[in-house]
């Protein structure tokens, strides 16, 4: 099943990043600026990193700094990747994982048109991430945890890869109730980044679980009816696709766009009484044990 999860995810996601969805598109930028971007982040990156896939922001909460390392997963076309660059400085990296190669591709393409030197790109999955132990100062997303079959290996991986007071900061959708059956069961409800989610509750204990502390996951209150705006915009029926092309690939014999499947799923559900834009913030902890007490005088910081 899980398998299955994951081979219809790239599906959907490969058609978006081979699709002409771009901050050119009223509807994508739309989409972004509901979830937190300015008009000016929006206009410092590559029009094509952006595809309308976002549920917040998590470079403007992550507090990144110059010098350091910091990993976006599932970075897609690259918009918090390159959001980071200037922040981490020449000294610092930007780096994304992500598990659809078109993405990746369209990511590389996009950083070779900015001019970015301290970014780099992976195909990998995010519950593996192909980073050494202890090697980065901060991790962001933004809303693909969601789509992770095993949240727990996740949280896991990220706590692995964290330096000891590292941090995660995250943008995700996460669930205040259950959801209704029908769109629990949904296959376009989980590409569409709500029938995965887990319940708020639940990813604060994950998070725990996985060795984090100071683990705070708050409510944006951000309208997750904000994705339909990006209505006959998606997938293989963008503009950019020549007639022939979009005839065959948007017949009636074909699965809908994944923000068509989101439109048509707004439609039924008030989304927002059961799920939520959550910013998700955790710390992984120092390496600041104390040697077991000997007496009342002989307690020292472990070396």
């Amino acid at each position: 099943m899980a398998e299955q999860l994951l081979e219809s995810v790239k599906s959907k996601y490969g058609a978006v990043a081979e699709s002409s969805l771009s901050s050119d598109d009223a509807g994508v930028t739309a989409v972004a600026q509901a979830f937190g971007y300015s008009a000016e982040e929006l206009t410092s990156i590559p029009a094509e990193a952006n595809m309308g896939l976002s549920c917040g922001n998590p470079t403007a909460i992550a507090s990144i700094r110059l010098g350091e390392v910091v990993v976006d997963l599932g970075s897609g076309g690259g918009l918090d990747v390159f959001l980071a660059s200037p922040l981490v400085g020449p000294e610092g990296k930007a780096i994304g994982i992500d598990m659809t190669p078109a993405m990746i591709e369209r990511a590389r393409t996009n950083a070779i048109a900015g001019g970015y030197k301290n970014v780099e790109f992976h195909l990998s999955t995010i519950d593996r991430i192909p980073l050494p132990d202890a090697s980065v100062d901060c991790v962001i997303s933004n809303c693909v945890i969601n789509l992770a079959p095993d949240k727990p290996a996740v949280f896991r991986e990220i706590a692995r890869v964290l330096k000891p007071g590292g941090r995660l900061a995250v943008s995700d959708i996460a669930l205040k109730s259950e959801l209704p059956p029908e769109v629990a069961a949904s296959m376009a409800a989980y590409v569409g980044c709500i029938g995965g989610a887990i319940l708020i509750n639940d990813y604060r204990d994950g998070l725990f679980a996985a060795g984090f502390e100071h683990v705070k996951i708050v409510d944006s209150g951000a309208d997750l009816n904000a994705y339909a705006k990006v209505e006959n915009q998606a997938g293989c029926c963008s503009p950019s696709m020549d007639s022939e092309a979009t005839t065959s690939c948007c017949s009636t014999d074909t699965p809908a766009s994944l923000h068509q499947d989101l439109t048509d799923l707004l439609s039924k559900y008030d989304v927002n009484a059961a799920a939520a834009s959550v910013k998700v913030y955790a710390v992984k902890p120092s390496e600041t044990a104390q040697a077991p007490c000997c007496g009342p005088n002989c307690c020292a910081p472990a070396k």
